[in-house]
Parts: C-alpha cells; structure tokens; sequence
C-alpha cells in the first residue's frame, strides 16, 4: 500500500489547535433544479474527517468542486446547498463563501474560530482550478497554513486544489477517508484472497482498458454485463441487431477475451438478454438467447440465466470488485438484473468493493450499500489505481513526496 500521511502525522508534527486547515474535501452531489442536494453520500463520508478536525480546535476551511461550470460562476453548481446539508449533519454553524481566492473568501476565513467550519464556493468557478494555476494554487493555498486531502473522487486530476495548494503547505496530509480508499483499492492488487472476481458493467469499454488489463492477471472469473457485453458478444461473432455495440472496439474485446484464455481467467458472458423496441417500456420486452436478438431490439439488461450464473459465481468470491450496472437499471422494468446482482453481492460472505457513481447509485437503489465491504467514492479514480496508475492527489501525500 501507498504509504500516506494521516491525520495522525499531521497532529504528531505540531498541534492542530487554531491552525487553518484546508481540507479538499468531494462534494461533487447531485443537485435538482431547485437547488437541493438529491444524495448527500459524499457529504456524509467526509463527516468523521472534519469533525476530528474541529475536535481538535483547527479552522477548517473546506474546498470542493460540483459539477462542469467550465472555468465561470454558474449557480446551478453553487456550493451553497452544501453547506446547508453540512449545518444540519454537523449541528454547528458554517459559514459560506461566494468565493474562493477573493476578499470574501480571505475574510470568511479569518473569522473562523478555533474549531470553526467554513465551505468555500465551487473552485471550478476558477479556470485556474482544472488549469492548475500558480496564481490561483498560490492564492488558496495562502488560505491556510496545513492541508488535508479527502477527495479521492478528484485524486487522478492534477488540478490547483489536488496537487498545487499541499505542494506549496509543508503540513499536508490523507483525511480518512482517502487512506480508507487506498487501502481498499490497494487490497485488490496486491494479493486478494481467492476466488478473486470481477464485475464490470456499464455501457461500454471505454475508460476499463486499462484495469481490465492491470487486473486480469489477478483474477479467477470475470463476469460482463451491461452495455460493454454487447460488445464482448459482437466480438464473438453474434449480431446484436440494434443493441449498443463499441464497434471499434471489438479488437480490445477480443484481446481481452484472448489474454484471458491464456491466462486461464473465466470470462462469463450473459447467457440470455431482456431486449426491447421501446426504452420507455412500452414496447415488446422479451428474454432472448444473445444469438437470437430479432432485428429492431436492443439489449437493455441480463436475463434470467445469467443473474442465476452471475449469482453463483457472487457467492464463491472471496474477493470481488463490482463497477457498472448489468442494464438500464434507472428504468424499470430493466433493473432486474442488476438489482438481483446486488443482492448476491450484499450475501457474499467474501471481501466485496464497490465503485464508480452509477454502481453505487444502483447498490443504493438495490438498498444494499450497507452490507457490502467498501463502496469507493470515485469511479474514474478507482478505475485509474487499479489500472496500476499513479494519482497526483495520492502521490503528493506520500511520504517522503513533494
């Protein structure tokens, strides 16, 4: 494991009390039209880091980004309704900044307590946020005199607020939750208790290359639902009529399939799919064998036979790693298969991780989040550490690091 700075060494080196402490925390939730946070998860798994924090009498001063808002203040990716969810979770007042570098900012902060909580407003107003500006990093990083990385959701983006503000603070550390991750993710490559078993979900292969390629050396079985099956599907020949399909893809696929026989890896394709000519679900829907996909259908989840095979696999891990959903699972009635997915998951008395923001939205829809080993926070990050990679916003917390 990536041996992290904690809080621990952050408090050993010199007392917390009164010290600005800038957490970069991800509060990167969804939010409806009306402003209200829809999924405060996010929130909520920063909440140990920062109430130790003000336990400790520092002056936390949170930094997060919501949304794209592409270098300009847009308010419907303000930070704002954030800060009333954090008011009520932490029972204290937090003050709110409509700023980030500005005079507001430098003046929320000085009124902070010791023990005080403010939250700063989305550092992606600021093009100098994703651009990683010397000036911008320079002008928060002058907000604080310590740094505490918490948003592992951001880790694999060299931007100001991950990398520029703890190389320029000499007291930096990992929140908790971001060596909870690491330790999570890093159990999976280094040597996980067999049966070890993937399953990746999804719409398309895009962007799992690479894990795909990091773990599949590890792995005993990979199961392969979703979209990206389609693709797997295709790759052996079978016409999928008006499914999703990655057709420049189909080498990758079948590389992966190659690699995987050589390795001596099971990979386990759906065996049946639920296709339909309607979305809405107003059309036919019917279960099929995937050579047998009539024309006009699309596949749109895994059939009864497969979530059966799928499950059983579940119930043999000892270790397994879940990321993408098995069908259209935000429309009923194509939720089935990753619903009863989940759920072999949530019985699986082996080590069951989690990640990336449409699995967890269906582990939480399947009601299971609960019952499974650890639920990763960033999806693109966990695929990138898994695929073997460094991540700035881990690396610059390292001991002995920049």
């Amino acid at each position: 494991m990536t041996d992290l700075l904690t809080l621990d060494d952050l408090a050993a080196a010199r007392r917390l009390y009164g010290t600005r402490v800038l957490v970069r925390v991800d509060f990167n939730v969804p939010l409806s039209d009306r402003g209200e946070v829809l999924d405060a998860t996010r929130i909520e798994q920063a909440l140990p880091t920062v109430e130790e924090l003000a336990a400790a009498g520092a002056r936390v001063i949170l930094a997060s980004h919501c949304g794209r808002p592409k270098g300009k203040a847009d308010p419907r990716y303000s930070l704002r309704p954030a800060a009333e969810v954090l008011v009520r979770r932490l029972g204290t007042p937090v003050r709110f900044a409509a700023d980030t570098i500005g005079a507001e900012a430098r003046e929320t902060v000085r009124m902070l307590e010791p023990g005080g909580v403010c939250l700063l407003e989305n550092l992606r107003f600021d093009p100098g946020e994703t651009a990683n500006d010397d000036a911008f990093a320079g002008a928060l990083a002058a907000l604080a005199e310590a740094y505490v990385g918490e948003a592992f959701g951001a880790a694999h983006r060299a931007h100001a607020s991950v990398v520029g503000v703890p190389e320029r603070l000499g007291r930096k550390a990992a929140g908790r939750l971001m060596v909870r991750e690491v330790e999570a993710l890093s159990r999976l490559l280094g040597e996980p208790e067999r049966p070890f078993v993937a399953l990746l979900g999804g719409a398309k292969i895009e962007g799992k290359i690479d894990t795909l390629a990091n773990l599949l050396p590890r792995l005993d079985a990979l199961l392969v639902g979703g979209g990206m099956a389609n693709t797997f599907l295709a790759a052996r020949g079978l016409d999928l009529a008006d499914s999703l399909v990655e057709r420049d893809r189909l080498e990758v696929a079948r590389g992966i399939l190659d690699r995987a026989e050589k390795l001596g890896v099971e990979v386990i394709l759906p065996r049946d799919l639920v296709v339909t000519d309607d979305l809405d679900g107003h059309g036919i829907v019917e279960t099929v064998p995937p050579d047998r996909v009539p024309a006009g259908r699309k596949a749109v989840d895994v059939g009864p036979v497969t979530r059966e095979e799928f499950a059983a696999r579940i119930a043999g891990a000892k270790t397994l790693f879940w990321n993408g959903p098995l069908g259209v699972f935000e429309k009923p009635p194509f939720d089935g298969g990753t619903r009863e997915v989940a759920q072999a998951l949530a019985d699986c008395a082996g080590y069951t991780v989690i990640g990336g923001g449409e699995t967890v939205a269906a582990a939480r829809q399947a009601g299971v989040l609960d019952a499974l080993g650890h639920v990763s926070t960033g999806g693109g990050a966990a695929l990138e550490l898994l695929a073997g990679r460094t991540l700035p916003g881990i690396a610059v917390l390292e001991k002995g690091g920049r």
